[in-house]
């Protein structure tokens, strides 16, 4: 992601920091310099559903924005666990959700009463009622991730069938209707594209957003990506998603009206009277996934079991668990060693498929 690229996304988060309070606004400034524009944004957003909360709950009369400290220093630990019941039966949020937003409040919390100062040297914060909140426990064995995940994820010849209905399969599902039909032909190179670079790469959502033009390296085949703790990296990607990168590449400057000053790899249609055209989003390659794996058949399908599809096919084909954590970006092996429990219950399955 190159310099504007990043200008961009940051502005995306101080939108979102400006609906908030002001010791929040600063509290993400702060963090800047050590969590990703991805991370932040994040952040941003289970901090607004936070503070809507205390408003629709009748702890501050007034405007999110203007939620004063004290109203922080005076919640009880039951009042955050209302909050956490809140997220689970209301917003319908999974345990794992729900410990992303703990950790979010935890560390804001954690900066408001150890971190920043008063003029007059005193915390911000005195009484920390997050420090008290506890964790779901969501801890399961690789096993049971792993069969979870089995489901869900592509097998086999899936990969290059799901990559061919991308292409040209979904256009001809879909052909008597107008609508989904153009729609598909305008974008079916890039939408082939991005779904040939996650499996033929294992990149996360985020790194396919962040790309721009530069970043490639088609002699080598490999891509500039920020992995999580803004560290560079080169990524190697397969031979097939070279293909369909240079296919969408012959059309992206025209097809998309672009004039050189956009160096954003995966763009959005011309829309608008004056036809502006952006870096695709998180959530339209999101929903754009979604929307194909529901047309393929298999609506459990997202970007994440792409990246895992690609993990899968990678240990099942080269068992070297090293180079695939560090393809993956995994700062801990542990988190790689899933895709052994996957592709060892994938043998045990060809074993006994021998006594039938």
């Amino acid at each position: 992601m190159n310099h504007d690229a990043k200008l961009q996304f940051y502005a995306r988060v101080d939108e979102k920091a400006a609906e908030l309070p002001w010791y929040v606004r600063e509290y993400i400034n702060k963090k800047q310099r050590t969590l990703s524009p991805a991370t932040l944004l994040n952040y941003c957003h289970d901090f607004i559903i936070f503070f809507d909360w205390l408003v629709a709950e009748g702890y501050f009369k007034g405007s999110r924005r203007d939620v004063p400290l004290d109203v922080l220093e005076t919640l009880t630990v039951q009042q955050i666990e209302d909050f956490l019941l809140f997220l689970q039966f209301r917003l319908d949020n999974a345990k794992l959700t729900i410990n992303r937003k703990i950790s979010a409040l935890k560390s804001l919390f954690h900066y408001l009463q150890n971190v920043a100062e008063t003029p007059d040297l005193k915390p911000y914060l005195y009484r920390n009622a997050m420090a008290k909140v506890e964790f779901n426990p969501v801890k399961e064995d690789q096993e049971t991730i792993a069969q979870k995940m089995s489901g869900k994820i592509l097998w086999d010849e899936e990969y290059e069938q799901f990559r061919e209905f991308v292409a040209s399969g979904y256009g001809e599902l879909f052909k008597d209707n107008k609508k989904l039909f153009n729609f598909h032909q305008r974008n079916r190179e890039r939408d082939t594209a991005i779904v040939s670079l996650i499996l033929g790469s294992g990149l996360r959502l985020s790194e396919i957003v962040g790309l721009d033009i530069d970043d490639l390296d088609l002699v080598k085949y490999s891509a500039r990506v920020i992995r999580k703790g803004n560290k560079e990296q080169y990524v190697f990607f397969s031979e097939q998603a070279m293909r369909d990168l240079q296919d969408y590449l012959a059309v992206r400057k025209t097809k998309y009206r672009l004039d050189d000053k956009i160096k954003a790899l995966f763009v959005s249609s011309p829309i608008g009277p004056k036809g502006t055209t952006r870096r695709l989003t998180p959530r339209a390659i999101e929903k754009m996934v979604e929307k194909y794996a529901k047309a393929f058949g298999k609506p459990a399908l997202s970007v994440h079991k792409l990246r895992h599809s690609f993990a899968t096919r990678y240990h099942a084909e080269n068992n070297d668990v090293p180079k695939l954590r560090r393809q993956l970006g995994h700062s801990s092996i542990q988190t790689t060693m899933i895709y052994t429990h996957l592709t060892n219950d994938e043998l045990k399955k060809a074993v006994d498929k021998m006594d039938q």
